[in-house]
């Protein structure tokens, strides 16, 4: 099966977005600090996301994305289709033109497996996968250490400004 990272970005940033609905509208930023997807990828993936209504954005301060319906009704096979992937184990890519351009001997048996996996990804929902435990327990591990990300970053700063501060209180 042929799956490339297009199509598991996507799964991700959906997920990704699933989880963190209740914030508000998310930005793409978030998203790639979290998940370790470049921004401008996202960007890409999102532009399809939202052309199949599966994400809506939210312009202006505090903007972002949001779902474009509810975790449960959005399954990972439309993720998939959405960013133009097929969940596809033929060797032809389903042209029948496997062996010297015509179908090969297993080329039923790999259609028939593409056609099953398809159908299982096409019966699991965001709002499933957010009910595994141990999705939940990746995701509650990203959040925190975004937030001590975030943590050091401050303290950074404020040693910086206070040191700087200091120095010039100390010349005066």
């Amino acid at each position: 099966m042929r799956l490339t990272t297009k199509g598991r970005y996507a799964v991700t940033a959906m997920l990704d977005l699933a989880f963190h609905q209740d914030q508000g509208p998310i930005t793409l930023a978030d998203i790639a600090d979290r998940q370790g997807i470049s921004l401008s990828y996202l960007e890409q993936l999102f532009s399809r996301l939202r052309k199949k209504l599966l994400v809506a954005s939210v312009r202006g301060p505090g903007g972002g994305y949001v779902l474009g319906r509810e975790a449960g009704e959005i399954f990972i096979a439309s993720v998939i289709t959405a960013v133009d992937e097929k969940v596809d184990t033929t060797r032809c890519g389903g042209n029948h033109n496997c062996q010297d351009n015509e179908r090969c001997l297993t080329h039923d048996l790999w259609h028939d497996l593409s056609d099953q996996i398809y159908d299982y990804l096409n019966r699991i929902s965001l709002s499933d996968l957010m009910e595994r435990r141990g999705v939940r327990q990746v995701a509650k591990r990203q959040d925190a250490e975004k937030q001590r990300s975030a943590e050091k970053a401050t303290v950074s700063a404020d040693v910086k400004f206070g040191s700087t501060r200091t120095g010039s209180g100390a010349r005066a």
